[in-house]
């Protein structure tokens, strides 16, 4: 078993207070959820209102498979119009 966990930082450019912010992480973390069927959540600068970072995890039978996946998740991050990515940090671990 392989198991693929990642963090992702952005910068929020639009976001003039935690209630806009909150609506963009929400939608960012709906997108992923829904288009990689993997587990996503906020995971830290929670009071900074132009700051966010999402956390990721999943697991596979394969490294190359949880690797594929886990850049594919990046990219499409960094296609998001809502949000630039300027960190990210990504690991695998074999059980």
């Amino acid at each position: 078993m392989v198991v693929g966990y990642g963090i992702i930082t952005f910068r929020l450019h639009d976001c003039r207070s935690l209630k806009e912010k909150r609506s963009v992480v929400k939608s960012v973390v709906h997108q992923i959820q829904n288009h990689f069927n993997v587990s996503v959540a906020e995971v830290g600068a929670n009071d900074i209102h132009q700051m966010a970072e999402i956390g990721f995890a999943l697991v596979g039978n394969s490294g190359p498979l949880v690797n594929s996946k886990m850049d594919k998740i990046l990219n499409f991050a960094h296609e998001l119009r809502v949000a630039q990515v300027i960190d990210s940090e990504m690991e695998m671990m074999r059980l």
